[in-house]
């Protein structure tokens, strides 16, 4: 199935990233890429944010990130409500995280993994498909009800003038 792909990494993902979108593109796939260009040194989050808007506006159906470890980026995505990141570093993770979790976000660390892994998650990644089995669908719904509480008590303590 095509698919329209986000892609961003930092500076240590940067190489792992070129490759990545020429596999993706190989499959047919239309990437948005999302930087960055080089290797000279870049904040993840920014990455991370860059890759969740294209998601959260609806402009791409999922979203692939690149750091060193994949940490920091699964960390920043994860901050975004509705989106749902995750690293594998083995095609067991990246399928079930999809088929059980509905991921939309991969996310991959290029000092971990090589190249030939790397596409080899990323192929198995995008083609699993979300289950929609009640359990899993219960299971996110917890997670929407958990964002939801968080940010309607961010909201109002920004209306009441304490949040920083």
């Amino acid at each position: 199935m095509r698919m329209v792909i986000a892609v961003a990494a930092d500076h240590a993902g940067f190489h792992l990233k070129v490759l990545i979108v020429g596999f993706l593109k190989g499959l047919g796939h239309d990437i948005v890429d999302l930087g960055t260009q080089s290797e000279e040194p870049v904040d993840y989050p920014d990455y991370a944010r860059a890759v969740a808007m294209e998601i959260l506006s609806q402009k791409v159906e999922r979203g692939i990130l690149i750091c060193g470890s994949g940490v920091g980026a699964c960390a920043a995505a994860n901050k975004f409500p509705g989106i749902r990141a995750a690293i594998c570093h083995d095609t067991f993770s990246a399928h079930q995280g999809v088929e059980d979790d509905n991921l939309n976000v991969l996310c991959l660390g290029a000092r971990v993994i090589g190249p030939g892994l790397a596409q080899e998650i990323v192929r198995v990644w995008l083609s699993a498909s979300f289950s929609g089995a009640e359990r899993h669908r219960r299971r996110l719904a917890k997670i929407g009800q958990i964002e939801r509480e968080f940010f309607k008590g961010r909201k109002k303590r920004h209306e009441e003038g304490d949040d920083e």
